[in-house]
């Protein structure tokens, strides 16, 4: 996940890329940072905490500088530190580097052992650091040169946001596995955002997604230079539209909120249930939920009422943290529910701790019988792309059957969108990246060789 913003050719940069950050806080709430870049100097600040918590008008106003990258962080690797944060900032021979990045590194470790025995000394744990240091030794004599060089020796899923003390480069691997999009300002200037929201929060209009294989050469006083540095092979994350990116967003020509209308609405034909009454669990199954609905031609109700000053629970670090918050987090209208027979729609299901304490909130409420359905396929392989699932003996669906799971969570029943629904709802004239459901480790690699090593 994570979210990253480049904004070049902008006054007050530093708080473009504040809002910016701000519309995409659901992709990250660990830590967040921006570097400010000027002709003397970069300037960086990040912590962590939430976005609006972190920055205050007196620390963005000294943040000078009409370029800035920022980085709001959900982590597949490194510890819960000031120091595992982005972005990433050091000198080195050509004068002073920041860097942020959106994605993970699969060959992080083979990478990172090898500069290690040249001489390199990290402070993190964190596979955007490679970045750094690949750059830092490249013999090349030019910034665009030595990152080109690194861009041969990783892996993975990346994009990135590269800024020195007067340009910006923007980066997105040859599969486009994360979204990346270019807008521009009226007045003059450019943002670069993991999506459409940041945009439109801060008035910029969408000019196109960053291409996969792409880079971006932002320099003043010119238009953005574009080159195609690998031949596309494209596979955009299906888990995007499932669950990570914000209804409103657009991500390579898709709308969020119409995708996932979809899902459900192909999930009511494969798996229908004979009930009174829908519910999605908020907020990211609301789209899901009125489309099985629809389908079902059953009413719709928000009957589960969310806190939203509770962070989103998949992304917490901890198993006790995501416990705890799901019982802060989530509220049933009693009322509504008491006596009937329910379906219960969710985005996904993971590791079952979400579903099992939901099924009883609403079996407590007095629900008659409640129906889960999940519209996404069965998650059995662990993500090596960027998602916290880091081994199979976490997931669910990789150790037991739909019957098996719905006894452990309770539910009256269970039902999951297939691979070919999904497909189907997304668009098949895109090969979409479905390694949790699929196991196609296309980028090389395989499930007995994972564990998100890096990322964010």
């Amino acid at each position: 996940m994570c979210a990253i913003v480049g904004v070049f050719g902008v006054k007050k940069a530093s708080t473009v890329a504040y809002y910016s950050l701000f519309s995409m806080q659901h992709r990250g709430q660990e830590s967040t940072g921006i570097s400010v870049a000027n002709d003397d100097r970069i300037s960086v600040y990040k912590k962590r905490g939430m976005v609006a918590d972190v920055f205050s008008q007196e620390t963005l106003d000294s943040m000078k500088g009409c370029c800035a990258v920022g980085h709001n962080r959900y982590s597949t690797a490194g510890s819960e530190s000031t120091g595992d944060s982005q972005p990433v900032f050091a000198k080195y021979k050509l004068g002073e580097i920041s860097v942020v990045h959106n994605g993970n590194l699969v060959n992080k470790q083979e990478v990172r052992d090898e500069l290690i025995a040249k001489g390199a000394i990290f402070q993190t744990d964190m596979d955007t650091e490679n970045i750094i240091h690949l750059i830092a030794k490249s013999q090349k004599d030019s910034l665009v040169d030595r990152i080109k060089d690194m861009l041969t020796r990783i892996e993975g899923a990346y994009c990135l946001a590269i800024q020195s003390r007067s340009k910006m480069f923007v980066i997105r691997d040859r599969f486009g596995i994360r979204p990346l999009s270019l807008g521009k300002f009226k007045d003059g200037g450019y943002i670069v955002a993991s999506e459409t929201c940041a945009l439109d929060l801060v008035g910029a209009k969408f000019v196109r997604d960053v291409k996969p294989g792409e880079m971006l050469t932002f320099e003043e006083g010119k238009e953005p230079y574009s080159e195609q540095i690998f031949e596309p092979d494209y596979h955009p994350c299906a888990f995007e539209y499932i669950y990570f990116a914000r209804p409103d967003s657009i991500i390579d020509g898709k709308n969020i909120y119409q995708a996932r209308l979809e899902m459900g609405r192909r999930l009511a034909q494969e798996t229908p249930a004979q009930v009174d009454l829908v519910l999605p669990v908020p907020d990211s199954g609301v789209a899901a939920a009125k489309g099985y609905a629809e389908g079902l031609g059953v009413p719709f109700e928000m009957g589960i009422v969310r806190n939203h000053y509770v962070g989103r629970t998949f992304i917490e670090p901890t198993q006790e943290i995501r416990d705890l918050k799901v019982k802060l987090k989530l509220s049933p209208i009693k009322h509504l529910i008491k006596g009937k027979r329910i379906a219960i729609i969710d985005d996904s299901l993971v590791r079952g701790t979400t579903s099992t304490q939901i099924v009883k909130m609403l079996l407590d409420a007095g629900a008659k019988e409640v129906h889960m359905r999940i519209a996404a396929p069965e998650i059995k392989y662990p993500c090596r792309y960027g998602i916290d699932t880091p081994t199979q003996a976490e997931l669910i669906s990789a150790n037991f059957t739909v019957d098996e799971i719905a006894d452990k969570i309770g539910a009256t029943s269970l039902g999951f969108l297939s691979v070919e629904g999904l497909i189907e709802s997304l668009g098949s004239e895109r090969n979409y990246s479905l390694v949790s459901f699929d196991g196609n480790y296309f980028a090389g690699g395989n499930a007995n060789s994972l564990g998100c090593a890096g990322g964010c």
